[in-house]
């Protein structure tokens, strides 16, 4: 790389750096930049926008404030956060889950027409038939292919627990589409 591309990088960053100060000062935090933001960004984003995808049962506006909030406030409580993966996945899933408990106070508009697949669109409306719990622990080890222990440490439960949110949400996926539990 020449001199030149290495100093529009060095510029972009330090930009960067300067508006996200800017940004974060607009609404009264502090930028740690020892806590890697972007690369945690980069790293947990998409896997944790789709794991509360999943466990919202496909509400994607509900999906997009629950992660923007998540990383808000792992954000605001910068180097107090000691292991900030499973503090982003156990606040985006509380968030997520006291967002679903409150009655609607609108009458919401089917998804439907947003949906490419219409196989998609039947799946999620099963999986909003299982607990919260059970889409969770079923997209986290199904989906996202991690072991149990990890899906219980991102759940904030013990392992034993997940796995009778997997036992009884592939019960009951089974019995709603008639197939075998395999």
């Amino acid at each position: 790389m020449d001199r030149r591309c290495l100093r529009a990088v060095s510029l972009d960053a330090r930009d960067n750096a300067r508006r996200r100060r800017r940004l974060c000062s607009g609404v009264g935090l502090e930028l740690d930049e020892d806590l890697g933001f972007d690369a945690l960004y980069a790293r947990v984003g998409p896997r944790l926008w789709r794991a509360v995808l999943a466990y919202t049962g496909g509400d994607r506006d509900l999906t997009d404030d629950v992660v923007a909030e998540a990383f808000a406030r792992t954000l605001k409580r910068g180097g107090e956060v000691h292991a900030p993966e499973a503090y982003l996945f156990r606040v985006a899933f509380r968030l997520a889950a006291r967002e679903l408990r409150r009655s609607p106070t609108t009458d919401r508009v089917p998804d439907r027409a947003v949906w490419d697949d219409p196989g998609l669109a039947d799946l999620f409306d099963t999986l909003r038939r299982l607990s919260p719990g059970q889409r969770a622990a079923l997209f986290l080890r199904y989906q996202a292919d991690l072991p149990v222990e990890e899906v219980a440490r991102l759940m904030g439960t013990s392992s034993g627990v997940v796995r009778i949110h997997l036992l009884r949400g592939r019960r009951r996926l089974t019995a709603m589409l008639g197939g075998d539990d395999d």
